[in-house]
């Protein structure tokens, strides 16, 4: 059979932009936080389980990959926070007139969501370096 129309576009025809980054992120985020949930529900069973099950948590939360969970964890929540912030100020449609739909310049969006990385990355560093801070006693 010979068919003449065309195939449908693949992902690979299109450059990567910040708000593409941005939508994949908020998904994956999302699935990360369902999936840390579980984690919480961990900790909660193993409070209330007793002393054995918590030794069980901590020393699995203490070690390398347990703190890389954590911090992935928190990462994820800011990010997805900072990007639901910015959803409801992109609902008010400002800056997405004609004039900003210029194709000879970024939009305005594209500023803004290389923003919104930036702001969560800087917001788990600074939330961990509390932590740190609070578990050294330099913070008090």
């Amino acid at each position: 059979m010979n068919d003449s129309r065309p195939l449908s576009p693949h992902l690979g025809i299109y450059r990567w932009r910040v708000n593409m980054l941005q939508s994949t992120l908020h998904r994956l985020t999302g699935l990360f936080l369902s999936l840390g949930a579980l984690m919480v529900l961990w900790g909660l069973i193993a409070a209330a389980s007793g002393q054995g099950a918590w030794k069980v948590f901590a020393g699995f939360y203490g070690s390398w990959i347990g703190i890389a969970l954590l911090v992935l964890w928190s990462w994820s929540l800011l990010f997805h926070l900072c990007n639901g912030i910015q959803h409801l100020v992109r609902d008010t449609a400002h800056n997405f007139g004609p004039p900003t739909r210029d194709r000879t310049r970024e939009p305005a969006y594209w500023a803004t969501g290389r923003l919104v990385i930036a702001l969560s990355v800087i917001l788990t560093a600074l939330v961990w370096l509390a932590l740190a801070g609070l578990m050294t006693g330099v913070v008090r």
